[in-house]
């Protein structure tokens, strides 16, 4: 029989519809239950790829037992982070506050008016090391509940104001210039694993903001330690078993340092920012594997988690059929059964896939630690795999399409595919854009996320509005129309007035001014899994600037393009400490300081002939450093300001260069393009 959750439209949320707990959605009602009732809500926080939110179902969720004590003593809730980041980053304040660490599932005890006064992440069904069994904890919550409640939510009451407090606290401002990006730089190198790349021990997350920064350094100072450190990280994660070498894209995580062994589910926002870094590293280097990666990692968004509609699915699961790695794990003698011996054989060998396993089960994961010595061998060999392992069960897919991960998304394949000539990626860039406009738009504000074309109730955030703005001004870029520049000006209008702190220039709440009321309103500055939605929208106001929006857009209107690059500029100084003390968390903050000090820098690129035209464009996309605007379009294009007032230039194409807002003399040359954008810093 299922419960309340039967009507949502979250995956995650779908996944516990039949569960004997009686689980509620979030909402107001839900705390008037508990109120009524005098009992503690049980708050129960996941996603739908989330392998431990699994285990935990399957272990207490789903045992009658279990759901008998919850549903007679508890009001229960179960919320989606991914569907209410807010929610999640205000109840995972409390959890890390009370334990020192956070992860999900994250399972808080909440009194009637929302305040936490015990806060977990997963509990057993039965004692486990320093961990009780869940039912044991819920014996001791209504316990102390019932015998000791008026402690208790005065308890409750001080972790809140002490949470209220934290969050409304900030860093002492900062400028991130030249120095302090230089610093950032060797504070990397300082942590920098130079045997398997990346940053720290196990478990090793890709650190593509990092990367992301790391190249635009190099690109302005031709630092060659930078490129170094972004080149041996995204070789060896590439080249490891987090990356699938069959289908392309790259896991959440990899549990070891060396990344072998992947924490298997596969996140949209992973693959966007990874597909930015190597589409980058292609067009820096020239290099044959970060351009086999970028084309597999595409692959693999446009096959596996675009939607019907035209967006991008969240995730696909890390467990099949309750199993991690079921399928896409191997054996020798799996490999042979398919392949035959010979063959079977040489890519085992190629693929580290030994008789003891380098997974579980005697299972390993497939590497490619190496080129081929005999490609064409490989690529047979890889497609009768992939055909294989397309017979065996595989993962769920969370086809909620979340606004800021798709504004990733739409990013990554604009930039990609202007850089690297894939047309096919613009297009579905564009196609994502144009869903998420047209569905994800109700009464001129924004909304979080949708399911199967239908638009969810959950209000956007910070990160929305930046993201999504950040891929439509790359699609601009791409595509030259102005449809995408007024989208993005719209977005970043609505974030300044809806989001902006009044008390502290350049920070934002993560929250709008009109949402729902919770605990303390949110707000974050590090960048983690994903930029935070303060760096975002500074990146987003930056390029904005830098394409001239702003004036032509709103005439007399309260902000101008010279307006959006000032916030930008004091949204990173109020991130600076952060950003030079500790840069493995100001990824996207950093990338977007090196734009800043290198400009704007600024090419516009008008003519009528397509072929003298798409020279010079393609010539420009290939050498202008990244946090350069190119913007191609007939001369006084309308509504593209960087295209007003620059003519042909003796009846030919030409291509306009500016840096600070001060331009080169036009050219019409690829000679002279090429001394224009690489010859000066």
């Amino acid at each position: 029989m299922s419960n309340r959750l039967a009507v949502a439209t979250s995956p995650y949320l779908l996944q516990h519809a039949d569960n004997p707990i009686d689980w509620r959605e979030w909402s107001e009602q839900a705390f008037v239950e508990a109120a009524r009732r005098d009992v503690p809500v049980l708050l129960s926080v996941g996603y739908a790829a989330c392998h431990w939110c699994h285990v935990m179902a399957h272990e207490s969720f789903e045992d009658p037992d279990t759901a008998g004590q919850v549903n007679s003593e508890f009001v229960a809730i179960k919320v989606d982070r991914e569907e209410r980041p807010d929610i999640d980053a205000v109840y995972m304040a409390a959890t890390q506050a009370m334990t020192g660490q956070g992860g999900w599932p994250m399972t808080c005890f909440l009194t009637p008016a929302g305040e936490p006064f015990h806060c977990g992440t997963y509990y057993p069904p039965t004692p486990r090391g320093n961990m009780p069994a869940f039912r044991q904890l819920l014996d001791a919550i209504t316990k102390a509940w019932r015998e000791d409640g008026e402690r208790v939510r005065g308890a409750a009451g001080e972790i809140a104001a002490r949470l209220s407090d934290n969050a409304a606290a900030s860093l002492p401002p900062a400028a991130v210039d030249t120095d302090a990006l230089d610093r950032a730089a060797a504070t990397l190198g300082a942590g920098f694993d130079s045997r398997f790349g990346g940053f720290g021990g196990a478990p090793k997350f890709p650190p593509a903001m990092a990367c992301e920064f790391l190249l635009r350094h190099h690109e302005r100072t031709g630092s060659g330690e930078a490129l170094r450190l972004a080149c041996i990280t995204a070789e060896r994660m590439a080249r490891g078993g987090m990356y699938d070498q069959l289908a392309g894209g790259f896991s959440r995580y990899s549990v070891d340092a060396q990344w072998v062994v992947p924490h298997f589910e596969k996140m949209l926002y992973d693959n966007a920012l990874l597909l930015r870094v190597y589409a980058h590293l292609a067009r820096i280097t020239g290099g044959a594997l970060p351009r086999r990666v970028a084309d597999e990692t595409a692959a693999f968004l446009l096959s596996d988690l675009r939607t019907p509609e035209g967006g991008f699915a969240s995730a696909l699961d890390a467990d099949t059929d309750g199993v991690e790695g079921l399928t896409y794990a191997w054996t020798p003698s799996q490999l042979r059964e398919v392949l035959g011996d010979d063959d079977g054989a040489w890519v085992a060998a190629l693929c580290s896939v030994t008789a003891t396993g380098t997974f579980e089960h005697g299972t390993s994961t497939l590497q490619l630690l190496g080129d081929p010595d005999e490609p064409s061998r490989w690529q047979r060999a890889r497609t009768a795999l992939l055909a294989s392992r397309a017979t065996r069960p595989q993962p769920a897919r969370d086809d909620k399409v979340v606004t800021a991960w798709n504004g990733m998304t739409i990013q990554a394949l604009a930039e990609g595919g202007a850089a690297l000539g894939r047309p096919e990626w613009v297009k579905a860039a564009a196609e994502a854009a144009d869903l998420l406009l047209e569905l994800h738009v109700v009464d001129g504000r924004l909304r979080r996320s949708s399911r199967g074309g239908t638009v969810g109730a959950a209000a956007a955030v910070l990160d929305d509005h930046g993201c999504l703005a950040d891929g439509l001004l790359a699609l601009h870029q791409a595509t030259g129309s102005s449809r995408w520049l007024d989208a993005a000006v719209g977005l970043l209008d609505v974030a300044l007035a809806h989001f902006t702190d009044p008390a502290t220039a350049g920070t934002f709440f993560d929250t709008a001014d009109d949402a729902e009321v919770l605990l303390h309103r949110p707000r974050e500055l590090t960048d983690n899994a994903t930029p935070c939605g303060s760096s975002a929208l500074a990146s987003a106001l930056l390029t904005a600037s830098a394409l001239g929006a702003g004036t032509a857009h709103r005439a007399g209107g309260p902000a101008t393009g010279r307006d959006y690059r000032d916030v930008a500029e004091a949204a990173l100084r109020s991130a600076g400490t952060l950003a030079e003390k500790h840069p493995r968390f100001a990824g996207h903050w950093l990338t977007t300081a090196e734009a800043l000090v290198r400009g704007p820098l600024q090419v516009a690129v008008v003519g009528s002939g397509p072929e003298a035209r798409e020279a010079l464009l393609a010539h420009a996309r290939h050498l202008a450093p990244g946090g350069t605007v190119v913007v191609p379009g007939e001369p006084g294009a309308p509504g593209v300001p960087l295209l007003a007032d620059r003519p042909l230039v003796g009846g030919v194409p030409a291509a306009y260069v500016c840096r600070g807002f001060v331009c080169d003399r036009p050219v019409t040359t690829v000679e002279e393009l090429t001394a224009s954008l690489v010859l000066r810093p």
